[in-house]
């Protein structure tokens, strides 16, 4: 690989862990520190953002071609991937004001497993025994993970987990519902974010606009506060930017692995901010689980190299470009 090349990688992997770390850090301190404990409000506020900087990009800045989509497929096929998107974000902001950003990283990691599980329970489809056998570390870690954790909740546990399978679930509906359409991170924000605001709108005000206006009388700067609330917005979005530029910059090992190690990142900032309590024991979970994903993502690609029309091999990643994440988990990761 050429040096230039070479750096290229280093710095789009740099860039996103920056990105992606930040809104997580930045998200557990609005709901921890600012106690601006209402997670639908801020995935709105991060929704609103991505549709002003999707239109920035697109339409301003020109910096993408616009992706056209018949009207009736907008509401047919985006919009079911807008409401499942939405309860990913939602469920993981939700799990961020319950239980620290190590524990629901590690639970984050059970997306591949989730994956897999339904689609062969729901699509029937077939998977090579060696990824079934590269799930095994990734359960026994988030199993270890979780009967160690310190700051335990189960309210914040079982958010981070079904927002696993709304993952899974937005990963899977996107392989049907945009067939023909092949997206790119940004176009996926620019269709997605404004249904999912529409969805987020009514019930975020509803549920949460007497506390808001409760908060804002009783914070004593609430000005500056909502200032870091918006920016985490504007660096969700951010973060969606560079999703798309890491991908094209590396390959799909290169990928699959700075993801974990994203991970593991994301866990040592937020203890440093945070000092969340982990044990011994917690920590060897969450390495277990995140070499589990490593090995899962290696085998993944082991497969798709094999000869296309080999019997009964599950469907992979053919090129980067189908790489390319519907938004955030990482995003908005804490996603919104």
């Amino acid at each position: 690989m050429e040096e230039g090349s070479v750096f290229r990688s280093v710095l789009a992997i740099l860039q996103w862990w920056g990105f992606n770390v930040t809104v997580i850090i930045m998200n557990k301190w609005i709901f921890q520190k600012l106690d601006f404990k209402f997670p639908l409000s801020v995935s709105c506020v991060h929704f609103i953002s991505s549709s002003i900087g999707a239109y920035i990009v697109i339409k301003v800045l020109k910096l993408k071609p616009l992706i056209l989509v018949e009207p009736e497929d907008r509401w047919r096929r985006i919009f079911p991937m807008s409401f499942v998107f939405c309860i990913n974000i939602v469920l993981g902001n939700v799990s961020l004001r319950y239980i620290p950003v190590s524990f629901m990283q590690t639970i984050k990691s059970f997306t591949p497993a989730t994956t897999v599980v339904l689609q062969w329970l729901v699509w029937r489809k077939y998977f090579d025994w060696r990824i079934w056998a590269s799930l095994v570390p990734i359960v026994g870690g988030i199993l270890l993970t979780s009967v160690t954790e310190l700051s335990f909740n189960m309210f914040g546990f079982c958010a981070a987990l079904f927002g696993c399978l709304a993952t899974s679930t937005k990963t899977i509906l996107a392989e049907s519902l945009l067939h023909g359409y092949k997206f790119d991170s940004i176009n996926t924000v620019y269709y997605m974010a404004p249904f999912a605001t529409m969805i987020l709108g009514i019930p975020a005000l509803l549920l949460e606009g007497n506390g808001i206006l409760s908060w804002f009388d009783a914070h004593p700067s609430p000005w500056s506060a909502l200032i870091i609330i918006f920016s985490s917005g504007v660096l969700a979005f951010c973060l969606n930017f560079s999703i798309f530029y890491v991908i094209h910059s590396t390959t799909a090992v290169t990928f699959n692995v700075a993801g974990n190690l994203k991970v593991a990142v994301a866990v040592l900032v937020s203890w440093l901010i945070f000092r969340n309590p982990i044990s011994y024991m917690n920590a060897v979970g969450c390495g277990i689980t995140l070499v589990g994903c490593t090995f899962y993502g290696y085998v993944r690609h082991m497969l798709s190299q094999q000869t296309p029309g080999t019997p009964r091999t599950p469907r992979t990643p053919r090129n980067k470009m189908e790489l390319l994440p519907l938004v955030n988990n990482d995003k908005l990761e804490g996603k919104v």
